[in-house]
């Protein structure tokens, strides 16, 4: 019984030696990409950038401003969820620059949201300005009234050449073909697949007896990262300080007429019926 009591320390001490030495407990960690688990992104990677360019195309089609159309800067912060059952959302801040000048026009923070279902990304944004609201009015009135009171019709195509280069008389008509694109690359977006307007391969406008200024397009859209190149039609109605009135037809959409926002269904139909023969 000596023995044994004598024992015992050593016996302890070698318990604890070896309890020192195994693994602390496992724990289930979750991975960074587990459910309602927010994670940072790279500001410059492919997803964070072609989510801030969604909630752009967004913008620009709300704003329905041809004098304040925004380009993408550059991404500073991008972090993404994945909520359970409904779909991916990031959480984006980043820089606009002017559509045109490319003059610093100010930075937004926005939420997309990539739905499961087949449906449109949810945007939220809220951006600050730079450039003066009442000059981007102004200037968008000014560029009503130039159009407006033309005395024939404005036709053109391949906007702009080959080159890149652009005819002056043309650039309204091409800045109101981006806002108005903007609401197709919107809704045709999404995680992984997104969209530039390239090219306006032709414009009609349509003389209106009221104060609307209407326009048929056909568009070249920039497929990224498949580098494929799409064709659209597309029907423009603009008043300045009004919702843009737009409808479009792609073919790979297997000439599924989409309406945009702001297009009052009579209106719409009408036009359909007047114009059928230009698509």
């Amino acid at each position: 019984m000596q023995g044994l009591g004598a024992s015992l320390p050593a016996l302890l001490l070698l318990l604890l030696l070896l309890s020192a030495q195994l693994p602390p407990p496992a724990v289930a960690d979750q991975p960074p990409w587990a459910p309602a688990v927010e994670r940072a992104l790279d500001p410059g990677s492919r997803l964070a950038v072609g989510a801030a360019r969604v909630a752009l195309h967004k913008y620009n089609f709300q704003a329905a401003s041809p004098s304040g159309l925004r380009a993408l800067g550059q991404v500073r912060k991008a972090t993404m969820k994945s909520i359970p059952g409904t779909g991916q959302k990031y959480y984006l801040q980043f820089t606009t620059e002017d559509y045109r000048s490319r003059e610093n026009a100010g930075s937004c923070l926005a939420t997309v949201l990539y739905p499961k279902k087949k449906s449109p990304p949810a945007v939220n944004i809220k951006c600050i300005n730079t450039k003066d609201q009442n000059q981007i009015q102004e200037e968008d009135n000014r560029l009503y009234r130039k159009l407006k009171h033309q005395t024939k019709p404005i036709i053109g195509s391949n906007i702009p050449d080959s080159f890149g280069n652009m005819e002056p008389a043309f650039e309204p008509v091409w800045a109101l073909a981006v806002a108005g694109s903007s609401y197709m690359m919107w809704e045709k977006s999404t995680e992984k697949v997104g969209y530039f307007m390239s090219q306006v391969k032709s414009v009609k406008q349509w003389m209106r007896k009221d104060d609307s200024l209407e326009f048929d397009y056909t568009i070249l859209l920039h497929e990224m990262p498949t580098q494929d190149m799409i064709l659209c039609h597309m029907r423009l109605i603009w008043l300045p300080g009004r919702p843009l009135k737009v409808k479009y037809t792609c073919e790979s959409d297997s000439h599924r007429l989409e309406d945009g926002s702001g297009m009052e269904s009579g209106s719409a139909a009408g036009i359909i019926h007047e114009r059928e023969e230009n698509f």
